[in-house]
């Protein structure tokens, strides 16, 4: 062979493996970026349940502080029923105490008189408190439930209450039973 075909056929076979480098190459580059891409789906897996996690440990520390809150409320509250069955015996001790008054039985007043005594401090110890509403007070519609509006005796009365008919009551901080007023217009 000559010289040319020689240098030809040298120049034929660095470029075949020039080509076969760069083949080589680019599946070195392809496995690569395969495995980067990898990489970062297992990343971007991560962080997803990363994220999913960190939302339901949050989910769940909302769900103790309301469960407690609720627990809380449930405690303050846990003989409510008792408690409202009681308020119209309250109410009735008012009434006898009313027309015992108006009595020349002042024994039966007085043993009465205890007994009512005793019956409030002990609802008081367990947390009910009398809603103040007295005639010549501003109407809130929040607090006082209106049973009816009559004309008001003076100006000074318009939107005041004029006479309470049936006294609140309220355990804790909630109104389990609003004063019902008549108010003047």
């Amino acid at each position: 062979m000559s010289d040319k075909e020689n240098t030809l056929d040298d120049e034929f076979l660095e470029d075949a493996l020039l080509d076969g480098e760069d083949q080589e190459q680019k599946l070195e580059n392809e496995n690569a970026e395969e495995e980067k891409s990898v990489e970062e789906t297992l990343s971007d897996e991560l962080a997803k349940e990363k994220d999913k996690f960190l939302r339901l440990f949050a989910e769940f520390e909302n769900y103790k502080r309301r469960t407690s809150k609720e627990r809380m409320e449930l405690f303050k509250t846990a003989g409510q029923e008792v408690i409202v069955s009681l308020l119209p015996v309250l109410d009735d001790f008012d009434r006898a105490m009313k027309e015992l008054a108006k009595s020349d039985d002042k024994d039966a007043f007085t043993g009465i008189e205890l007994i009512n005594v005793k019956l409030r401090e002990t609802l008081k110890n367990k947390g009910l408190e009398m809603v103040e509403a007295k005639a010549g007070d501003v109407f809130d519609a929040e607090i006082h439930e209106a049973i009816t509006q009559i004309p008001a005796p003076d100006k000074k009365m318009k939107g005041k209450i004029i006479d309470v008919i049936e006294k609140g009551f309220k355990l804790g901080d909630r109104i389990i039973r609003h004063p019902k007023v008549v108010v003047g217009n």
